[in-house]
């Protein structure tokens, strides 16, 4: 737990603009796993005595804060009108000194063992692919890759060059569908073997279905092992869901986009429930899997 004073003032103030008359703000927790926001769960009282959980994202210092949360409060805006199970946006103020978004809490938790993979990859596949089906009316801003060959880090001892060759080219044709965009295991949420949430809308974009499965395969990988991470691709043509011709190429470039950051990704895991997951293992992991997947293993 944290005590309110930990929350800015202004925000409090903000949040307390949308709470139902006489609710009030009782507690706020840190809601740990996120890199780019500060994430509280707050916990609100009614003069009746229930109480309700409402999360409160907040940016400090991230100049694309109002894009983020625009994107986020899009998102959730569509997705209301899905079976897609997101939070419901309360209220988002992308302007303020701090911008702020704020959503109703979700059960469930992360799940980042090893237990229960198998039966894990098909649910999340599954999901996966009813993201993808999702017709906004309004199409979120087209997918970016900021990755470049001459930005890749390679780890001492990998040779990726081939690697890094195949992504100088220009981006494959693609049909576009609705992106998460961040789509990995730390963003779902489970009760046992239930998916009860898909969380963290704030880079929603436009594009090939093969960018949010290879995210996720990149993630998989480095939490459980290159076999796991094809699994997923598997998994995910078994469900119904569509790839490119040149996935291949699209698994390589994000494989290699997590080079760039690779201490930095792995870190909330390591906060949570992964602590092996040190830099030394993650950078073996992601060789790994480059090089399975540049061989055909």
């Amino acid at each position: 737990m944290t005590n309110l004073t930990s929350v800015r003032p202004s925000t409090l103030a903000w949040v307390h603009e949308h709470l139902a008359a006489g609710e009030r703000i009782a507690e706020a927790s840190v809601l740990h796993g996120g890199l780019t926001a500060e994430m509280r769960r707050l916990t609100i009282a009614a003069p009746d005595g229930s109480v309700r959980d409402l999360v409160l994202r907040t940016f400090v210092d991230r100049p694309d804060a109002a894009d983020c949360l625009a994107r986020e409060s899009d998102a959730l805006t569509l997705l209301a009108t899905t079976a897609v199970p997101a939070p419901e946006l309360i209220a988002v103020d992308p302007l303020a000194a701090h911008p702020s978004l704020l959503m109703t809490w979700m059960p469930g938790r992360t799940v980042l063992t090893d237990d229960g993979l198998a039966e894990r990859i098909p649910v999340l596949a599954q999901q996966l692919v009813a993201i993808h089906a999702v017709q906004p009316v309004e199409r979120p801003p087209a997918f970016v890759t900021l990755t470049t060959a001459d930005t890749v880090v390679t780890p001492p001892g990998a040779n990726w060059s081939a690697a890094i060759d195949l992504i100088r080219r220009p981006h494959p044709p693609y049909e576009g569908r609705f992106l998460h965009r961040d789509y990995q295991p730390g963003n779902v949420l489970f009760e046992g073997t239930r998916l009860t949430a898909v969380v963290d809308w704030a880079s929603t974009s436009w594009g090939p279905t093969d960018l949010d499965v290879a995210h996720c395969a990149t993630n998989l990988a480095l939490l459980h092992g290159p076999t796991w991470a094809l699994s997923f691709v598997e998994a995910y043509e078994q469900a119904g869901g569509a790839l490119s011709p040149d996935r291949h190429y699209w698994l390589v470039r994000d494989a290699l986009s997590l080079s760039e950051d690779l201490p930095d990704a792995a870190q909330p895991w390591r906060d949570s429930t992964r602590p092996d997951l040190t830099p030394e293992t993650v950078a073996h992991r992601l060789d790994a899997y480059l090089t399975t997947l540049m061989t055909g293993g």
